[in-house]
C-alpha cells in the first residue's frame, strides 16, 4: 500500500495557516481545527508505522482498516471543519482541495483494507472449521492432511 502523503498536514503544520490570522480571529472554532489536523498528523505517522517506514513491509489489513477508518472520521470532522470556518479562520483554498484530495484517497484506502481484513477474517474462520472436521482430507491438501499405513500383508 502506499503512503498516504501528508502534504496537508506538514502544510499546516510548517506554515501554520492560522499563524497569519489577525488574534481577534483566532477563536475557540480555529483552535478546534488546528485539533482536528494535529490529530490527522498523528494517525498519519501510525500508518507510516504500518508501513515500515517505506521499507515495503507486509500491511496487516485489520490494523490498516482500523487506522484508516479513523483517518476517514477525522477527515469527515476536518471537512465539516473547514466548511463552517475556511473564511473565518482563513483557510486558503489550495488547502481545502489538497484536504479533499487526501480525504478521498483516505476512503479507498480504508475500503481497500476493510475489504482485505474482511477476507482474511472468512479465511481463518474457514481453516478453523477446516480443522475441527479434520481438515481436508487424507493428502487431499492442506497442512493438517494424515496419511495412514494400511494393517496387514501388502
Amino acid at each position: 500500500m502506499t503512503h498516504i502523503r501528508s502534504t496537508l498536514v506538514a502544510a499546516l503544520a510548517a506554515g501554520g495557516i492560522f499563524a497569519g490570522a489577525p488574534a481577534f480571529a483566532q477563536s475557540n472554532a480555529c483552535q478546534d481545527g488546528q485539533k482536528i489536523l494535529v490529530e490527522r498528523q498523528d494517525l498519519v505517522k501510525q500508518i507510516n508505522g504500518l508501513t515500515g517506514g517505506g521499507k515495503k513491509k507486509q500491511i496487516d489489513p485489520r490494523a490498516a482498516c482500523t487506522v484508516f477508518g479513523k483517518l476517514v472520521t477525522n477527515g469527515d470532522a476536518g471537512l465539516k471543519w473547514m466548511t463552517a470556518n475556511k473564511d473565518w479562520c482563513q483557510v486558503p483554498d489550495q488547502v481545502v482541495e489538497n484536504f479533499q484530495q487526501d480525504h478521498k484517497r483516505a476512503q479507498s484506502f480504508k475500503t481497500q483494507a476493510c475489504g482485505a481484513a474482511a477476507k482474511m477474517a472468512e479465511m481463518e474462520k474457514r481453516a478453523k472449521q477446516q480443522a475441527q472436521q479434520g481438515g481436508p482430507g487424507r493428502m487431499g491438501g492442506g497442512l493438517t492432511g494424515t496419511l495412514s499405513v494400511p494393517k496387514g500383508a501388502l
